[in-house]
């Protein structure tokens, strides 16, 4: 009687556990919340590390476009990733007269897709080690993997690091990276 008590209880606990991990959260960002039922641009807003970039989306016409239906798939460089480009591009991207040159920069970082990272991790070892991931903006990223996390590299050379993956949007995913992704110019 003991032993099947005992095994109840560590069936429960097994199906408790699965099904808390199936209903898991998504991982805050900048401090906040990421609410599921939210579109890329509402959840954005409301990151303290993502001020910059909500700042470009505005500044490069595209907030209608990342609250439209997607999917979408954003590789969301923080405020960091910002402040490490070169003193003044920021600035000079952020003028008027550069809103193609920051609409190419920010739709480099969006992928017509909703890809979660196991996604990516997959086409990544389907094509040897390396998946080129077209984006949006006409750029080719090169994707990888290395110790456990997802890389990418842009037209540039630059890698970044996703750091945190998995962010569920209304109308696809955010993954937050630790650089700014670069195209040809």
């Amino acid at each position: 009687m003991l032993k099947s008590a005992l095994r109840l209880l560590t069936v429960a606990t097994v199906i408790s556990a699965a099904a808390a991990g199936a209903n898991a959260a998504n991982p805050q960002v900048g401090g906040a919340a990421m609410a599921e039922d939210k579109n890329i641009v509402e959840n954005a807003a409301n990151s303290k590390d993502h001020t910059t970039l909500v700042a470009a989306v505005k500044a490069a016409g595209l907030v209608e476009t990342l609250q439209g239906k997607g999917p979408f798939t954003v590789f969301a460089p923080t405020n960091e990733a910002f402040a490490a480009l070169p003193a003044g591009t920021v600035e000079t991207l952020l003028k008027p007269e550069n809103k193609a040159q920051l609409t190419k920069v920010l739709t480099c970082h969006v992928v017509a897709a909703d890809a979660m990272s196991t996604a990516i991790a997959k086409m990544i070892k389907d094509d040897n080690g390396t998946h080129d991931v077209q984006t949006v903006g006409g750029c080719v990223l090169k994707a990888k993997e290395s110790m456990g996390k997802i890389t990418l590299t842009d037209e540039m050379g630059g890698v970044s690091t996703v750091t945190i993956a998995d962010v569920k949007q209304s109308n696809g995913v955010i993954h937050v990276v630790d650089k700014v992704l670069l195209p040809k110019m």
